[in-house]
């Protein structure tokens, strides 16, 4: 196994990519000879349950599957569970799952007794490689992504690469979203690689998978540790693609669209209008289309069932990055080379939706 020692402003906390087992010893010390609460859902416990209960004691606490996990209800819910269980506010509280799982157990592990630790077990591409780092915690709310959260950071990541084998193709492809976006953001190299070997990544080759993982850790590491609560503006690179993804999943009606699925087409959206604003070559942005084709994931927004423009506007407008400056989109001057642009013209931006769908 690989450890990755995070350092995340005052937090440091261990990322680990290999088999869960072997990483048993670190879960254990933290349990302390206690139960731990383990927040999941039914299938995933079905799954991997087991697993984890021979490693440590835990008390399974079930969510709905996918984006119906991010509910307000859902969250009053968990806290209610975790205050008939008496946790205390040195229990590990313990999150089994994908991104939604790992943003509510987050959520609640940050509001719980003015906050208890939190420990990511995610079983997706799309949380191995993301969305479990970084210690960003969300519900949706008023039909809105992620309008709810907080920052709280892990104590512990263990993120086991056999753990995707159970995941459907369309799950992986949509975790390989963000995997790829590490590579246009400021790593070129990482770009011909995934154009390389993705396809294999999504087949199911271990060690590439691992590879990926362990690079969009590091990644994600460093631009988090620099910019710990999105404030600098070097974070909010990871949000390459994200105004826009985030904007489709509203109008789709969350959930309906898989966010990796909203994430790729937002990619593609992000470099047409960079080319279209002179920042960025057509080439590349047609480069990154054709790739992220052949993995199979969506482009375009007639893909998805996306036909409103206006829509897109308003959710891109009421997106919690919106600033006093209006409108600010991440973009690319070419891959491997993306920044934040601030004050977008509306206009200009509705214009440019409306041939987009």
């Amino acid at each position: 196994m690989t450890v990755i020692r995070g350092k995340v402003g005052a937090f440091d906390y261990d990322i680990v990519v290999g088999p869960l087992a072997d990483a048993g010893g670190l879960l254990t010390s933290l349990a302390r000879g206690k139960a731990m609460p383990l927040v999941t859902d039914a299938r995933v416990f079905a799954l991997h349950g087991d697993s984890i209960r021979a490693i440590t004691p835990i008390e399974p606490i079930f969510l709905p599957e996918g984006e119906a996990a991010k509910d307000w209800n859902v969250l009053a819910d968990l806290l209610g569970h975790l205050s008939r269980l008496n946790v205390t506010r040195d229990t590990p509280i313990l999150a089994l799952g994908g991104g939604s799982i790992g943003d509510v157990a987050g959520l609640a592990a940050s509001l719980f007794k003015r906050g208890c630790p939190i420990v990511h077990l995610p079983t997706t591409l799309l949380a191995q490689a993301d969305s479990a780092i970084g210690g960003k915690t969300a519900i949706d709310w008023n039909g809105q992504k992620n309008l709810i959260g907080t920052f709280h950071q892990p104590s512990l990541v263990i993120a086991d690469p056999a753990f995707l084998e159970t995941l459907d193709a369309r799950q992986l492809r949509a975790g390989y979203a963000e995997v790829v976006k590490y590579g246009l953001i400021d790593d070129l190299a990482f770009f011909h690689w995934c154009e390389t070997n993705g396809a294999a990544v999504i087949e199911g080759d271990r060690d590439l998978r691992r590879v990926a993982i362990e690079h969009c850790v590091k990644a994600k590491l460093r631009l988090v540790s620099k910019d710990v609560d999105d404030r600098r503006g070097l974070r909010a690179l990871l949000n390459l693609g994200h105004s826009f993804g985030h904007a489709i999943e509203t109008v789709s009606g969350l959930g309906t669209v898989l966010h990796g699925e909203a994430v790729a087409t937002g990619l593609c959206l992000a470099l047409d209008l960079s080319v279209e604003l002179g920042m960025c070559p057509s080439e590349d942005a047609a480069r990154v289309r054709n790739h992220l084709t052949s993995i199979g994931l969506p482009t375009r927004l007639d893909e998805i069932g996306v036909a409103n423009a206006g829509a897109l506007l308003d959710a891109i407008r009421h997106d919690k990055k919106a600033g006093p400056d209006g409108i600010s989109l991440i973009l690319l001057r070419g891959i491997g080379r993306a920044e934040v642009v601030r004050g977008i013209d509306p206009q200009r931006l509705t214009e440019f939706l409306a041939e987009a769908v």
